[in-house]
C-alpha cells in the first residue's frame, strides 16, 4: 500500500510538474531575456505515413527516438529503449525469441506458426519473424514508434503497432567516427563509422560494432559465467546517383551473436534427504531468488545467431510523381539452448533448445505524388518466408526416472537397474542421453496492394482515406519424433533378450518390454501428438483482408491540429507448431483514435494528446497448460477491448536546455475469454499496467575554449502488471510472500559528456539503472509439473562505463 502510494505521489508530482513547466514557458514567451535565451525546438521530420512530414503534422500517435536518446542512454538494442516508450515492452532476455508488445497487444507463441502483432521495419523493409528484429543498433538516424493499427501504410503484422528503424543514408562528404566503451561487468564495446564520396555520384558509408561482456551472473558452484556474450556486427551502404532523376542504394547487414542462453535462478529448495524438491510445489514455500545463487549443469548452453540481410531501393523521379522499388532478402541461422529445472542435479535435468533457419525475400513497388489538393501513395508488395524450426527437449534417463516415480509411482530405471546389479548383467541404464523433439516447416507467401490518399478541402481541413489488400497463403508441416535414446534402448534389449524386462513388469502387473519402453515420451506426450509420433502431419490455408484507414485532421491555426482516426488491424492465421494439424484464423483489430497536436510559446514546447479505444478479436495465443503433470502447449482464443490516454510533451526553455515527458494510460480487459482450463476471465485486466511515463532532460553548455558539456538525465516507469486468475499459471504476474512476478519498475539513467572545441573528441560517463533497481521478470515453469522445479528470470543491475569516441 505505501508503495502504490509513493508511486501515486510521484506520479501527481510529475504531472504537476510538467503543467507548472509549461505555463512558465508560455509566461516566459514574454520576457525580455526569455527571447534573447530561448530557441525553437528542432523539428522532427517523419515517414510514417510513407512521405516527409513534420512531426506535428502528422495525425496519427507516434513517439519518436533520435540518435541522441540512443547515445545517452548507452543503448545497442531497441530492448534498451523500452522503458522510455509508454505503452511498448520488448522482452529481449531470449535476444532469438524477443517478445513485442505495444498499447497491451502483444503474440505469445514461440513457435514459427504463429507472427508479431508489432511489425519490425528497417529503412522500410519488413524485418520478419523475431529472430531477426532484435539487431544492433548500427548509424541509427531515428526510430519511429507508431502506436495503433498500421496496416495501410506498413502492411502485415501491425495490428499493434509498427517500429520503423531509419539508419543513416551515404553523405557526399568524407566522415569517420571511431567509439571505444568499457563497462561494469566486464563491458567492451567498440564501434566505428566511415564514409567516403567514391566520385561525384557514389557514395559508401561502413559501419563495424564489437561487443563483449563478462555478464553479471555466475554459477554459484563453479563460478563460471553463465549470461557473458560476444556479439560483432557490420552494415555498409552504397548509394549511386544513376542519373539526374534516378537513385539506388545498396545495403548489406550481417552479425554474428555468441551468448550464453537465458539463465534462471531456483525458488524451491532441496530436500537433504531425498535429493529433490517439494512435489508437486507449494507456492507458500518459493525461495527469495535475489538471495539464492544460480548453478547449472547444461553443457552448451549458449544462444547463438547468425544474420545477414540485404536491400537494393531504387528510387526514380517522373514529371508526375515518384517511384520506389525495394527489394530484400534477410537469413538467419539459431540455436538456444536454455536451462530449464535451475539445478545441476541429474535427476532433475531438463533443458530446451530452440533451433531455426530462416529466409526471406520482399519486392514492393511504391509510387508516389502529389497535386496542389492531393498527397498519394499507391504500390504493391509480395513476401516469402521459408522456415524451419526444431523445439527440442533434453533430459537423461535419471530425470526420467523421477518423472516415471511422480507420475507412476515407481522410478523404473532405478528399479531395472538394481536388478540388473543382482544378477550381474553389466548394463548402465541411469545418466543416459535422453532427447525429444518437434520438427516444424513454414512457406508463407504474403501479396499486397495498398494506397493512401491524403486530400487537402482547403487550407486548414484534410481527408485521409487508405485501403490495402492483403492475402496470405501458408503451407506448414509436423514432425514429432520419438524419443532418441540409442544408449539406454541398447541397454533396455540387453535386460529384455535376459528376461528382466518381462519379470520386473509381471511383478508389477503391467507389460515390460523394449519395444514398449522405446514409445514412451515424456515431453510431447498428449494425446494428439503421440497418435502421430513418426508421421509427418501437413497443412495449408489462405487468408484475405481488406483493411482500411479513415482519418480527419483539422488545423485550428498554424500551431493547432486536431484529429480524429478509424483504422483497421490485421494478422494471419496461423499454426500451433506443437498440435499436428491445429491452425486458427486471422486476428483483427479496429482502433478508434482523436488527438491534438499543438506547439506554444513561440516554437519552445510542443505537446500531442489523443484518446483511443479499440476491439481485438480472435487473438490467438499458445500458452503452457499448467494443470496436466506433462508439459504441453494449446491454443487459447479471446477477445480483447481496451480503452487509453497518451501524452507526449517537448520543451526548451532555453539555449542549450531541453525536456521531453510522455505518458501512456491504458485499460485493458478480456471482452471475452475463456481459458484452456474453464476460467472465465470475460471482463478481467489482461495483465497490461495502467500508468507508464518516462522523463528526460539535457542541458548543454560551452566552456569556452576549452569545449562544451552536455549533462543528460532519463527516467523511465511502468506500473505493476494487473494480475487475473490466470496469470500466475503463466508465471508473469503474481504476488508470493518472498517476491513479486510483474512489479512497478523504475529506470534511472544518466550521461554527461565533454566534446572538445572543435568537437573532434569527446569523452563521457554512463551509468544506466542508477539506483540498481531489480525485479523478477518472469517464471520459468517448463518442469515444474514434472519434477517440482521452478525457477526465476531476473531484471539486470545497474551498470556504467566510460566512452571515448572520435569523429572527423
Amino acid at each position: 500500500m505505501q508503495h502504490n502510494q509513493l508511486a501515486s505521489g510521484i506520479q501527481k508530482a510529475l504531472l504537476v510538474a510538467l503543467l507548472s513547466s509549461t505555463a512558465l514557458s508560455v509566461q516566459a514567451q514574454d520576457t525580455p531575456q526569455a527571447k534573447k535565451d530561448a530557441v525553437e525546438l528542432d523539428k522532427i521530420v517523419v515517414t510514417a505515413q510513407s512521405r516527409e512530414q513534420e512531426l506535428q503534422d502528422v495525425p496519427i500517435a507516434l513517439q519518436v527516438m533520435d540518435a541522441s536518446v540512443i547515445e545517452t542512454t548507452a543503448a545497442t538494442t531497441i530492448g534498451d529503449l523500452d522503458s522510455f516508450v509508454p505503452g511498448l515492452q520488448v522482452d529481449e532476455t531470449q535476444a532469438t525469441q524477443p517478445r513485442f508488445s505495444l498499447r497491451g497487444l502483444s503474440t505469445d507463441d514461440i513457435g514459427i506458426g504463429t507472427d508479431s502483432t508489432v511489425g519490425v521495419y528497417v529503412d522500410g523493409v519488413y524485418a520478419g519473424r523475431g529472430g531477426g528484429t532484435v539487431l544492433p543498433f548500427l548509424d541509427v538516424e531515428r526510430i519511429e514508434v507508431l502506436k495503433g493499427p498500421q496496416g495501410t501504410l506498413f502492411g502485415r503484422n501491425t495490428a499493434a503497432g509498427a517500429i520503423s528503424i531509419i539508419t543513416r543514408l551515404p553523405g557526399s562528404e568524407f566522415e569517420t567516427r571511431a567509439r571505444v566503451r568499457g563497462g561494469s561487468h566486464g563491458k567492451r564495446h567498440f564501434d566505428g563509422m566511415f564514409n567516403v564520396p567514391v566520385s561525384e555520384n557514389v557514395a559508401l558509408r561502413i559501419n563495424a560494432m564489437h561487443e563483449q561482456t563478462d555478464g553479471y551472473m555466475r554459477d554459484g558452484v563453479t563460478g563460471k559465467p553463465l549470461d557473458d556474450g560476444r556479439n560483432d556486427a557490420v552494415r555498409m551502404a552504397l548509394s549511386w546517383n544513376l542519373g539526374e532523376n534516378t537513385r539506388a542504394l545498396v545495403s548489406w547487414d550481417h552479425e554474428k551473436l555468441n551468448q550464453r542462453s537465458r539463465p534462471m535462478v531456483s525458488l524451491v529448495a532441496i530436500d537433504p534427504l531425498t535429493g529433490l524438491p517439494e512435489y508437486p510445489v507449494n507456492p507458500a514455500h518459493y525461495l527469495d531468488p535475489f538471495k539464492q545463487a544460480a548453478v547449472t549443469d547444461v553443457v552448451g548452453n549458449d544462444e547463438t545467431r547468425n544474420y545477414d540481410g540485404g536491400t537494393l531501393r531504387i528510387d526514380h523521379d517522373f514529371e508526375w510523381g515518384h517511384l520506389t522499388s525495394t527489394t530484400a532478402m534477410h537469413r538467419y541461422d539459431t540455436w538456444n539452448l536454455a536451462e530449464e529445472d535451475g539445478t545441476n542435479l541429474q535427476r532433475l535435468y531438463i533443458d530446451t533448445n530452440n533451433i531455426e533457419r530462416n529466409k526471406s525475400w520482399y519486392q514492393e513497388f511504391k509510387f508516389s505524388g502529389s497535386t496542389d489538393r492531393l498527397d498519394w501513395v499507391a504500390g504493391a508488395s509480395w513476401y516469402q518466408e521459408d522456415a524451419k524450426q526444431s523445439s527440442v527437449v533434453d533430459l537423461n534417463s535419471s530425470s526420467v526416472d523421477t518423472a516415471a516415480m511422480y507420475a507412476l509411482g515407481v522410478p523404473l530405471f532405478s528399479v531395472l537397474q538394481s536388478v540388473a546389479d543382482q544378477y550381474g548383467v553389466p548394463v548402465q541404464l541411469l545418466g543416459q542421453t535422453w532427447q525429444e523433439s518437434y520438427d516444424n516447416t513454414l512457406k508463407a507467401t504474403s501479396y499486397a496492394a495498398f494506397g493512401d490518399v491524403i486530400w487537402h478541402v482547403n487550407d486548414k481541413l484534410n481527408l485521409t482515406f487508405g485501403l490495402r489488400y492483403t492475402r496470405d497463403e501458408k503451407k506448414f508441416t509436423w514432425f514429432n519424433t520419438y524419443h532418441r535414446a540409442d544408449a539406454l534402448n541398447q541397454a533396455l534389449q540387453v535386460l529384455d533378450q535376459a528376461g528382466i524386462l518381462a519379470a520386473v513388469g509381471a511383478a508389477a502387473g503391467m507389460p515390460l518390454d523394449a519395444q514398449f519402453l522405446a514409445g514412451f515420451d515424456l515431453a510431447f506426450s498428449d494425446p494428439v501428438s503421440m497418435a502421430n509420433k513418426g508421421i509427418t502431419n501437413r497443412a495449408s490455408n489462405s487468408w484475405g483482408d481488406f483493411s482500411p484507414r479513415f482519418v480527419v485532421d483539422y488545423h485550428v491555426n498554424d500551431n493547432t491540429m486536431v484529429f480524429a482516426s478509424l483504422a483497421k488491424g490485421y494478422k494471419a492465421g496461423g499454426y500451433n507448431a506443437f498440435s499436428p494439424g491445429a491452425h486458427f484464423e486471422n486476428e483483427d483489430v479496429w482502433n478508434l483514435e482523436t488527438g491534438i497536436k499543438q506547439s506554444l510559446a513561440g516554437g519552445r514546447f510542443e505537446y500531442e494528446a489523443s484518446l483511443y479505444h479499440y476491439k481485438y478479436d480472435n487473438r490467438q495465443a499458445i500458452w503452457l497448460d499448467q494443470t496436466t503433470s506433462v508439459p504441453r502447449y494449446v491454443t487459447n482464443v479471446s477477445d480483447l477491448k481496451a480503452t487509453g490516454a497518451e501524452f507526449s510533451a517537448r520543451w526548451q526553455p532555453a539555449k542549450g536546455l531541453s525536456f521531453d515527458f510522455n505518458l501512456g494510460w491504458i485499460n485493458s480487459t478480456y471482452d471475452q475469454y475463456v481459458t484452456p482450463e474453464g476460467l472465465n476471465l470475460t471482463g478481467a485486466p489482461t495483465g497490461e499496467p495502467r500508468l507508464s511515463y518516462s522523463v528526460g532532460g539535457s542541458y548543454r553548455f560551452d566552456l569556452a575554449s576549452s569545449g562544451s558539456m552536455l549533462a543528460s538525465v532519463r527516467h523511465g516507469y511502468r506500473g505493476a502488471q494487473r494480475c487475473n486468475a490466470a496469470s500466475s499459471g503463466q508465471g508473469n504476474c503474481a504476488s508470493y510472500s518472498a517476491f513479486r512476478v510483474g512489479n512497478a519498475s523504475n529506470r534511472t539513467d544518466l550521461f554527461l559528456q565533454w566534446r572538445s572545441p572543435q568537437e573532434f573528441w569527446s569523452i563521457a560517463a554512463y551509468a544506466n539503472n542508477v539506483f540498481d533497481n531489480r525485479y523478477v521478470t518472469g517464471l520459468r515453469q517448463y518442469g515444474t509439473t514434472v519434477f517440482g522445479t521452478l525457477g526465476a528470470s531476473l531484471s539486470a543491475p545497474r551498470e556504467y562505463g566510460l566512452e571515448v569516441q572520435y569523429r572527423f
